[in-house]
């Protein structure tokens, strides 16, 4: 649904960013080695959080609780799964990854399922991957049915899965490509391989959208074992009441619901916005500001240039109610995000009924078709990017006829119940073949 508390409708989620075959073959030799101490075998979340000690309450059974547990999973007639997540920090954190995950344990009840989060501390990469052991032993006291691997955790996991294979199915849950997406080169060349260990050894990859589906595929990733499971399109009912004027005497009002990441294209975007003339449209701005400190001072610098002054309107982080109230009052939904999975906001705008501008690149080709429901333009291209923000800006037919075919190809995908639906039986296959 959003991307971070912050870039869409969970909360305000702007969508995820923070994830050789003889290597792995190698790796998958080694022998176990001793167990590590008792502290190792604690879950490791992030300790900086201030609500850590709650989430490991929340997360655990007790250990006097883990051979019924055990017992429950072995019982053949009994439908219930027990399905830990292995994800990185906290779990609650509302970006698109996080907050997919959230959702589907919401769900988990209704499917006769238990989705219980353990986490990898937020270590500086890859010196989290030492408690790969402990983690994974910790779904086996937890007497897993499967056990589900966020992308953003794989790398993590991948030396341990290959030293020590599951006794049970291992199901990918992937948002980003092999390598990562808000990384850098040599990062995300490091960190790709350690995925690919983890993710060869998956017995199902449950992947966010089709664009993601073909990357996997593009990484070497076997087609058959690949499930596209999108996020939901429902989202948070307005508040009510008389819209708010978001377009303060100009010609439309333009919404952007994006974390402030390099590859969101908020420098972009307003490089375009500022070449409208100063009665075009109001830009609104929603997100996480401080999701990169770097980037963000560069984006506080544009807007304290001359030719933006008075024309944009900065929201920050806001709650996924407040979104929706943005969404019900802008014109026009712009984000030119060059790498995105899925993009949880294009479809959410497009379920309220407005047209989308962006790039022709990351999934939105997947999502709206250009002069359909929306206007797309190539990567980078500023110029064609300012051009139709002003052709939506004066002309409000064209911006109705978009809208109105933006919200029918938006209802027309699945809602969270069916997508957890389709993610759940997903896992349940999987279990039963492996049974």
């Amino acid at each position: 649904m959003t991307e971070s508390a912050r870039e869409g409708m969970g909360g305000m989620a702007a969508e995820e960013g923070d994830r050789t075959k003889d290597a792995d073959s190698q790796a998958a030799g080694v022998a176990p080695r001793a167990r590590l101490p008792r502290e190792a075998d604690e879950l490791a979340v992030d300790l900086t959080s201030e609500r850590a000690g709650e989430l490991e309450r929340i997360a655990l059974t007790a250990p006097e609780d883990a051979r019924g547990a055990e017992e429950r999973r072995r019982d053949v007639d009994h439908p219930h799964l027990v399905l830990p997540l292995i994800t990185l920090g906290d779990p609650r954190r509302l970006t698109g990854g996080y907050l997919y995950h959230l959702r589907m344990a919401e769900a988990a009840p209704a499917h006769e399922a238990e989705i219980r989060f353990l986490s990898f501390p937020e270590w500086p990469f890859p010196l989290a991957a030492l408690r790969g052991r402990a983690v994974l032993r910790r779904t086996e006291e937890l007497g897993a049915s499967a056990v589900l691997l966020d992308s953003i955790a794989a790398a993590l996991a991948g030396p341990a899965l290959a030293m020590r294979p599951l006794a049970v199915p291992l199901i990918g849950t992937l948002h980003q490509p092999p390598g990562g997406i808000d990384h850098s080169g040599a990062r995300a060349r490091a960190q790709a391989p350690l995925d690919l260990l983890a993710l060869r050894r998956a017995d199902v990859l449950l992947a966010a959208s089709d664009h993601l589906a073909e990357q996997l595929v593009q990484a070497g990733l076997a087609e058959s074992r690949i499930r596209v499971v999108p996020p939901g399109r429902d989202v948070a009912r307005p508040r009510g009441g008389p819209a708010p004027d978001l377009r303060h005497g100009r010609r439309a009002a333009f919404l952007s619901v994006a974390n402030w990441l390099p590859r969101k294209g908020v420098l972009e975007l307003l490089e375009a916005f500022a070449r409208l003339p100063a009665d075009g449209g109001t830009l609104h701005l929603a997100g996480d500001e401080s999701a990169e400190p770097g980037y963000e001072a560069r984006v506080r610098s544009r807007l304290g240039e001359r030719d933006l002054a008075g024309r944009v309107v900065r929201h920050g982080a806001i709650s996924r109610e407040d979104v929706a109230d943005l969404y019900a009052a802008a014109d026009v939904f712009v984000l030119p995000a060059a790498r995105e999975p899925y993009g949880t906001v294009w479809g959410e705008a497009m379920a309220f009924g407005l047209p989308v501008v962006g790039w022709r690149a990351g999934n939105l080709p997947y999502l709206a078709d250009d002069r359909r429901e929306g206007l797309l333009v190539e990567r980078g291209d500023v110029a064609a990017l300012s051009d139709a923000l002003m052709r939506l800006a004066v002309d409000g037919d064209l911006r109705t006829e978009l809208g109105e075919a933006a919200k029918r190809r938006a209802l027309g995908r699945p809602d969270w119940e069916a997508s957890a639906a389709l993610f759940f039986a997903a896992i349940r296959e999987a279990v039963e073949r492996g049974a």
